[in-house]
């Protein structure tokens, strides 16, 4: 039983009829009719290069910044922060290698991942990789947005009190869901002029960044030693956290066509995530060798026109709308493919309303700065090793997935295996969260990284942990499509 109840479309009874010249999930202007189902083949459109756009607008955000910046906070030269961004961005590589398993299954990721951990193993799987952590990077980035929100709102004479700030957050989270809701086609129509207004904007701030950096800068007492491989690990597993967060990128790209070329697949993926996302963290870094990015918006508007100043608010408020509505996109499929009998509109609403309770909190009761730091560094001892037991099963079966074998969910199934669980996904992926646990140094420090004194070498520990103990599990033993 396909646990989805798909939207109804105006003018019909139900959102699955006969096939229609240009097909209802292909209209931006009509809520989408599927949820964790498959796209059948005369559904499926479009051509790899949209997915630059997609992943391209996602990534000119405010977070970008605050991450950009606070490398050099945490005490790194310039080039040393620079380094850790491109370093960290490669990782958008395996977002772009997990995308190419949509348009070959024609289902979304938290139903492909059925294959690497059985239906009911999956369901695990999807309530926390999936929906929770979701559900944490919305809230996250949520109170990046309401945060330049709260500046346009002081520029225009009103008071930012606790009533101001929550109607702000409301606002934002709505327009946000509002694309969530309408689904796919509404994210590959508005991402693209999206894109190119966030680059004018950002083109601004590059100007005004670059004729005040400081390209010699090194801090009052420069890191060295275990201390500085320390930072450095810190670094890199905070703006790798971005691309790692996307194990959920088949979502965006189901509904190309089978034959759609791989490498075009992963090329357009990986640049539309590591360009913006490279060019935004470092222009965060740059501006925090001149001014004091604590306050990203306040110190970036040191080195701008006053004119600037509002436009900048609002392509920060616009560029995090656009990476938080394909988070609550995804995190809407996450809570169907548990297997609650939901349609996707609705688990797009529910996920927002849980979210703008965690941004409330996370603004009107703690750090945001710490807050962002530690939650980045902590989520990537799930996401790591998960995100490696995804890209190792699409190599190990050579992307060879059978869409409607993936929807049948009875005992029995293809992708039951032994009770609802594949002890090859379950145990591998326990195997890499516990391994990064031990050598995680964030909110806690892991044994290891004490003994490492202090360098957090959970990022890489995870991602091989997993992969091997999947890549052994399963020698002889996956399920691929006979024909």
């Amino acid at each position: 039983m396909a646990s989805t109840i798909p939207d109804p479309q105006p003018g019909t009874g139900t959102a699955r009829e006969t096939p229609h010249p240009q097909p209802p999930s292909g209209r931006a202007g009509r809520v989408e009719a599927h949820g964790i189902d498959h796209i059948p083949d005369h559904e499926r459109h479009g051509r790899p290069r949209q997915l630059f756009s997609v992943w391209a607008a996602a990534n000119v955000n405010y977070l970008s910044l605050v991450t950009g910046g606070a490398l050099i906070l945490m005490g790194l030269t310039l080039w040393q922060a620079l380094a850790v961004i491109v370093t960290g961005n490669l990782f958008w590589l395996l977002t772009g290698l997990l995308s190419i398993s949509g348009p070959a299954a024609g289902a979304p990721s938290e139903v492909i991942t059925r294959a690497m951990y059985g239906v009911r193993g999956n369901r695990v799987n999807n309530a926390v990789v999936g929906w929770l952590i979701s559900v944490c990077y919305f809230a996250l980035n949520l109170a990046a947005a309401a945060t330049a929100a709260f500046a346009l709102v002081e520029m225009a004479g009103i008071t930012a009190n606790t009533g101001v700030k929550v109607a702000v957050v409301m606002v934002v989270a709505a327009l946000t869901l509002a694309i969530g809701v309408y689904g796919h086609a509404m994210i590959m129509k508005l991402y693209l002029p999206i894109t190119l207004a966030l680059t004018a904007a950002f083109a601004v701030v590059a100007v005004g960044v670059f004729r005040h950096t400081d390209f010699s800068y090194v801090p009052a007492e420069p890191l060295t030693g275990t201390d500085l491989w320390a930072v450095l690990a810190a670094g890199v597993t905070l703006i790798a956290s971005a691309p790692l967060s996307y194990t959920t990128s088949a979502d965006f790209s189901r509904y190309l066509p089978r034959t759609a070329p791989a490498r075009s697949v992963v090329g357009w993926t990986f640049l539309g995530g590591f360009l913006p996302g490279a060019a935004v963290c470092s222009l965060g870094a740059l501006a925090a060798t001149v001014v004091d990015m604590t306050d990203p918006q306040a110190g970036l508007r040191q080195l701008l026109p006053d004119w600037f100043g509002p436009l900048l608010l609002l392509a920060l408020v616009l560029g995090t709308i656009a990476i938080n509505a394909l988070t609550a996109y995804s995190a809407g499929l996450a809570l169907q493919a548990v297997g609650i009998r939901i349609r996707r509109s609705l688990s797009v609403l529910a996920d927002g309303t849980a979210a703008v309770a965690l941004t409330l909190y996370g603004l009107l009761a703690s750090d945001f700065l710490d807050t962002v730091s530690n939650v980045l560094q902590l989520t990537v001892v799930l996401l790591g090793p998960a995100l490696a037991v995804y890209a190792t099963d699409i190599v190990l079966r050579r992307n060879r997935y059978d869409g409607p074998a993936l929807m049948d969910e009875t005992p029995g199934g293809p992708f039951w295996y032994t009770a609802g669980v594949n002890p090859a996904g379950a145990l591998a992926l326990a195997g890499g969260v516990t391994v990064s646990a031990l050598c995680v140094n964030t909110l806690y420090t892991g044994p290891i990284a004490r003994a490492l004194g202090g360098v957090d070498l959970a990022l890489p520990a995870g991602l091989v942990t997993a992969a091997l103990l999947y890549t052994l599990l399963t020698r002889g033993k996956l399920r691929a499509p006979t024909a």
